[in-house]
């Protein structure tokens, strides 16, 4: 698993998530779990960086030299090595990856959740773990979510089924993902950002048509779904290579990537459900195989009926702006 490092420098009003295994300050490392502190030496230049039983050392890559030094130090016995870079991002890293390996724990500076992706995939084994220095709280969610997606989950809730209505042909959206999912798992979906469905992907076997596990048959274009964990988008705006994210039963998430968004003309049913209170919907193609999760398996949209129970992700209060949460707005969703 890879680690998640903090720097809470001077951010007085960044709240540090849970998932943080150590949060660094004024350059001191608090490793949560254990509670424990550890000083940090910034090295510019050799020196004898063992008189002080210093085991955290930061550096800066500038050139092949300071290379060499990071090498060194690894092999002198450094437990972590906290590791910037000047110019160049990708070869330094690789290199250190290879040279250090076993010797020393590396941990990448990032900014943004782009940075740490690359820092953690360099290599293919990629470094450590990342330490992300920001004030921008969204920055620090989106991060998490690359850096420990096993850690986060969203609440999935069982609604009963009040309304299934045929309508008339429309739009509809198939997004053939770069991966595979297994049955239980698809794509969340809804009329309204306040409440999704989840979609099954086509994993059944049936007499007609081949299964396709890539493939998520979502919904009418107009149909929110997830983008990432902070932000909706309308299934119409994906296209080839942006990142989706798949959803299972218990609501662990995962990203993948479009592989190609598919519309077409066809026969839509709207879907009409209630969980705590609320009353969500979702318009999807009116087919036998198009499915919706259910606690313990899928069902058909041809085959739904009032009561039954499907599962659902029903957002916090308040509405969206062009995707992005915001809490206390006033919206109202027909």
């Amino acid at each position: 698993m890879k680690e998640f490092w903090l720097d809470v420098t001077g951010k007085v009003s960044l709240q540090v998530p849970q998932d943080v295994d150590v949060v660094i300050k004024d350059a001191k490392a608090f490793f949560l779990a254990d509670n424990q502190e550890s000083n940090i030496l910034t090295l510019n230049h050799e020196t004898d960086i063992w008189k002080n039983k210093v085991k955290i050392i930061r550096i800066c890559i500038k050139d092949k030299t300071s290379e060499d030094l990071i090498v060194k130090v690894a092999q002198a016995g450094a437990d972590y090595l906290i590791i910037s870079t000047e110019n160049w991002r990708i070869i330094p890293l690789e290199n250190l990856i290879a040279r250090t390996r076993g010797k020393s724990k590396l941990i990448a500076e990032v900014t943004n959740a782009e940075e740490a992706k690359i820092a953690i995939e360099t290599l293919e084994l990629g470094t450590d773990g990342i330490l992300l220095k920001t004030s921008d709280t969204q920055e620090l969610l989106k991060t998490l979510a690359v850096i420990k997606p096993e850690t986060l989950k969203l609440q999935m809730t069982p609604a009963k089924i009040v309304s299934i209505k045929p309508i008339n042909t429309g739009a509809r959206v198939c997004v053939d993902t770069c991966d595979l999912m297994t049955p239980g798992e698809g794509i969340l979906s809804g009329s309204q950002s306040a409440g999704l469905f989840l979609v099954e992907a086509e994993v059944n076997e049936n007499p007609y048509v081949n299964s396709r596990p890539f493939r998520v048959n979502a919904g009418s274009c107009s149909m929110y779904t997830l983008g990432n964990l902070q932000t909706t988008r309308y299934l119409q705006e994906f296209k080839a290579g942006d990142e989706i994210i798949i959803i299972n039963r218990e609501g662990k998430p995962r990203k993948t990537n479009v592989g190609r968004i598919k519309i077409e003309i066809r026969p839509l049913i709207l879907i009409e459900a209630e969980a705590e209170n609320k009353t969500i919907k979702v318009i999807l193609q009116n087919a036998e195989t198009i499915r919706i999760v259910t606690p313990k398996s899928s069902k058909p949209v041809t085959e739904l009926k009032a009561g039954d129970e499907v599962m659902v992700h029903l957002a916090a209060k308040g509405g969206r702006h062009f995707g992005i949460s915001v809490p206390d707005e006033t919206v109202i969703e027909k």
